[in-house]
């Protein structure tokens, strides 16, 4: 007959251990052979497979039951003489040979197996800001060693819990809780997206057309004359979703920024410039003192 893997020892546990500390013991040994720590140990792969494996059937009370079935020990015959023996209170009369039983007995020490219960579980995920957006297929990792293939739908949001059917434990649900990493670019308010947009003295004083990164890609926008620093441009329907679906806006702040260098014939134009102009900003305050 074929011998029968021993999952206890493979998983370093007592054949009575409750199941919290089978799970326990299958998780330390899930992380330090994860073929993801051990990048072509063949080994150690093994290993992986093999206390997956043992997991899988000690996880499952019904078939730990089964395994615990086949691998015990067979019963065995005492005899107390060649044959058949007297025993005390018989009357002399002989009796079979007893056959040994693990029944249980005044003196001796009952284990009540605990019997794992149908249980949800959460994980968190961190999603960059355009994968949020836009959802699709990310293959997640748990840390009991399940690899998973989630469908994520289009513009989740922090907090948010994606439920996963039947991915906890015994039967029972999965939620994994999103983050929404900071992106470098944009940031979220509500359901509106800021971002801030550098544009030179001469955009702002004569106007200009610019391109505006959005989270579906570049979009042309078109800059006032005489817009100021700080001054803020609504995108409309170009910001992120709400917990209703609706879609808000994207905010543009303008920042008017003056070059570190420029050439002779820019710095002789300003100067030309600064002769005929005529705005002088700081006039209210003159006044004012």
């Amino acid at each position: 007959m074929p011998q029968v893997r021993n999952y206890y020892e493979m998983l370093g546990v007592d054949k009575n251990a409750p199941s919290n500390e089978i799970k326990k013991a299958y998780r330390t040994l899930a992380i330090k052979y994860h073929p993801d720590r051990n990048l072509g140990n063949k080994a150690a792969e093994e290993k992986f497979k093999d206390i997956n494996e043992a997991y899988e059937v000690l996880s499952d009370q019904t078939r730990r039951v089964q395994y615990d079935s086949s691998i015990k020990p067979k019963s065995f015959f005492r005899r107390d003489s060649p044959n058949n023996s007297t025993r005390p209170g018989t009357g002399g009369r002989t009796r079979p040979n007893s056959v040994a039983t693990d029944d249980f007995r005044p003196g001796r020490t009952k284990v009540q197996r605990e019997i794992p219960q149908r249980r949800d579980i959460e994980a968190k995920l961190t999603l960059g800001l355009d994968e949020a957006y836009r959802g699709g297929k990310r293959k997640i990792r748990l840390e009991d060693g399940r690899s998973l293939e989630v469908d994520m739908p289009p513009g989740m949001f922090n907090g948010q819990r994606i439920r996963l059917k039947g991915q906890g434990i015994q039967g029972g649900d999965l939620y994994l809780k999103i983050t929404v990493a900071r992106h470098p670019f944009f940031e979220i308010q509500g359901s509106n997206i800021y971002c801030q947009i550098p544009i030179t003295p001469s955009e702002a004083i004569l106007g200009s057309a610019i391109e505006v990164p959005t989270i579906d890609g570049l979009v042309k926008v078109t800059v006032p004359n005489g817009v100021r620093s700080g001054q803020r441009l609504r995108l409309a329907n170009k910001g992120y979703f709400d917990k209703s679906r609706n879609r808000g806006d994207q905010l543009v702040e303008i920042l008017i920024v003056t070059p570190k260098e420029i050439t002779a014939e820019e710095k002789e134009l300003y100067e030309k410039l600064q002769k005929l102009e005529q705005f002088n900003p700081r006039q209210n305050i003159i006044k004012n003192l």
